[in-house]
C-alpha cells in the first residue's frame, strides 16, 4: 500500500462514515503522517498554525478510530495500522476504485448522495472489523459543507455527555455564523457509534410537519411503503439521532421569539412529545430562537437541555492568517469588537484585505465600526423583532453602560409584564448580553449590534 492508496481508502471511509470527502488539510495531515512529518512541518507547508493542524489531526484520528472499531489510530501509528490491516487481508485495494475489507467489497467511486439515497446498502466501513457490531445508517443530505472548525472542546464534551446520559432533546442556540452547524458536524463522528440511524434535515423551506415526519420515518425504518410505522415506536425500538437545522424558519416574524407561524403550531406538540415520551433516541435542534415550550422541559434532571453558543477567542486568529492580515498584535481587538463570531470575523477579514491591504490598524483607525456585508445578515435577525423589542433594543443601543430592568422601565412606555416578556424574547434571540453587577442582572448589546441599530436611525 502506498500513500495514494491509503488516501483513497481513508477518503472512502470518511465519505461513508460522515457523508463528506476529506478536505485538503485532512489529506495533507495524512500525507504528513505517512511520511513521518511533524505537525509543525505540515502547518508551515500549508500556512496554518501548528495548534490548528493538531486539532484537525486529533479529530481525524478519532474519526478513523471509531470507523475501524477498536483500532486506536494516531498520527504515530496511522501508516502501520493500515499496512497491518492490508497484511492481514482485512483491507485491500483491488483497483478501479474498489476497496475490499475482509469478505466485503465496496465501490469507492460512488457519491455520498448515492449512499444516502440507498439506505438499504450496507454501510460497510462503519462495521467493526473485529466483531459484528451493527452498522450506522447516515443521511446527511441536508447538512452543509463543513467550514473551518474552531476549538469548542468544552461544548463538544458537554454535548457528548448529554447524549451518553440519554438526553432526548438538545437545542443549540446562537446568532447566524456563531458555529452551531460546524459544532454539530464535528459532534457526529464522536457519537455516531451510539446510534443505529442518524439523519440531518433542514427546515429552511418550512416543510409541514406531516411531510417531515413521513421523510424521517422512511429513512429511519428503511421502508418505502405507504403504511409506515409510528415514529415514537420506532424511536423506542432503535436508537436514532435526528438533527433539525434552521428551526427559526417555522417561527413568525414580528412576534415574540419562538412563536410558531400559523399552521406550524403542531411542531411544538411534536417537540414536546419527543421529549416527554420514553425512548432511546435523541433530537437536536439548531436555531436562532428558542422554541417557547422547551424551557419547561429543561433542567438538570429533565430530558431536555439547551446549549447557548457564544463567540470564540484567540483560536479564531486562524481566520486572519488565512486572509493574510498583518499586525497580529491588533487581532485580539478585532476578535473582541466582533465578539468572536467566526462568520463575522471572516467577513471583516476579507473586507480589511480588500479595502486596507490587510492593515488592521488602518481599519481600526476609523471612529465607526464598519459592518459592510454584515448588515444584510443582521437585517435577517432584526426583521423578526416586534415593535416593543425594537423599542427596547434601540434604547439599549443608546446607553454605554449595561442597564438593569428598572432603568429600562423608567425610560420606556412599557408595562412591567410587557417589558419582562420583551427582555425574555430578546434573550431567546441571543440579541442581548446579561452581566451581573452588584448582584443584579444588567443588560447590554454587542458592539456590532449597537452599530447596526445606530446606522438605521
Amino acid at each position: 500500500m502506498d500513500v495514494e492508496e491509503a488516501l483513497e481508502f481513508v477518503d472512502h471511509l470518511a465519505l461513508t462514515t460522515t457523508g463528506k470527502h476529506l478536505d485538503s488539510l485532512q489529506k495533507a495531515i495524512l500525507r504528513g503522517a505517512w511520511d513521518n512529518q511533524k505537525y509543525k512541518e505540515i502547518a508551515q507547508h500549508h500556512n496554518r498554525s501548528e495548534k490548528y493542524v493538531k486539532e484537525v489531526g486529533f479529530k481525524l484520528w478519532k474519526l478513523l478510530s471509531v470507523a475501524l472499531g477498536d483500532e486506536q489510530v494516531s498520527k504515530a501509528n496511522f501508516r502501520a495500522k493500515l499496512e497491518n490491516l492490508q497484511a492481514s487481508n482485512i483491507v485491500s485495494l483491488v483497483g478501479n476504485g474498489c476497496i475490499h475489507i475482509g469478505n466485503i467489497s465496496a465501490d469507492s467511486s460512488q457519491s455520498s448522495k448515492k449512499l444516502q439515497s440507498e439506505p438499504q446498502e450496507k454501510n460497510k466501513f462503519n462495521e467493526k472489523t473485529s466483531n459484528s457490531k451493527p452498522k450506522v445508517h447516515l443521511d446527511l443530505a441536508d447538512a452543509p459543507e463543513p467550514n473551518l472548525f474552531y476549538n469548542r472542546t468544552s461544548e463538544l464534551t458537554t454535548l457528548e455527555n448529554w447524549i451518553l446520559g440519554r438526553t432526548r432533546l438538545i437545542t443549540i442556540l446562537g446568532l447566524s455564523g456563531i458555529g452551531k452547524t460546524a459544532l454539530t458536524l464535528q459532534l457526529i463522528p464522536q457519537i455516531q457509534h451510539e446510534f443505529d440511524r442518524i439523519i440531518w434535515r433542514s427546515l429552511r423551506n418550512a416543510p409541514p410537519l406531516a411531510s417531515l415526519q413521513t421523510d424521517l420515518i422512511k429513512f429511519l425504518s428503511q421502508q418505502q411503503e405507504t403504511e409506515l410505522p409510528d415514529l415514537i415506536n420506532y424511536l423506542r425500538s432503535h436508537r436514532c439521532l435526528i438533527i433539525l437545522d434552521d428551526i427559526q424558519t417555522i417561527f413568525s416574524s414580528q412576534q415574540l421569539a419562538g412563536t410558531y407561524q400559523p399552521g406550524y403550531e403542531n411542531y411544538g406538540a411534536f417537540f414536546k412529545q419527543l421529549t416527554e415520551s420514553s425512548h432511546n433516541s435523541c433530537l437536536i435542534l439548531l436555531s436562532w430562537e428558542k422554541p417557547r415550550e422547551i424551557a419547561a422541559l429543561e433542567g438538570d434532571n429533565r430530558p431536555g437541555k439547551s446549549l447557548q453558543l457564544n463567540g470564540l477567542g484567540p483560536e479564531t486568529q486562524e481566520i486572519f492568517r488565512e486572509k493574510g492580515l498583518g499586525e497580529p498584535e491588533k487581532w485580539s481587538e478585532l476578535i473582541d469588537l466582533y465578539r468572536g463570531n467566526p462568520l463575522w470575523l471572516n467577513i471583516v477579514a476579507t473586507m480589511i484585505q480588500d479595502l486596507f491591504g490587510g492593515s488592521v490598524s488602518e481599519f481600526l483607525s476609523y471612529d465607526t465600526l464598519f459592518l459592510g456585508d454584515l448588515e444584510s445578515l443582521l437585517h435577517q435577525h432584526f426583521d423578526r423583532l416586534t415593535a416593543s423589542e425594537q423599542q427596547v433594543i434601540s434604547w439599549l443601543a443608546s446607553t454605554i453602560e449595561p442597564a438593569d430592568i428598572s432603568q429600562i422601565a423608567d425610560n420606556l412606555q412599557l408595562s412591567p409584564p410587557e417589558l419582562l416578556k420583551v427582555m425574555q424574547s430578546l434573550g431567546r434571540r441571543s440579541l442581548v448580553e446579561t452581566v451581573k453587577q452588584n448582584g443584579r442582572s444588567h443588560f447590554s448589546i454587542e458592539p456590532v449590534i449597537r452599530e447596526y441599530i445606530t446606522n438605521k436611525k
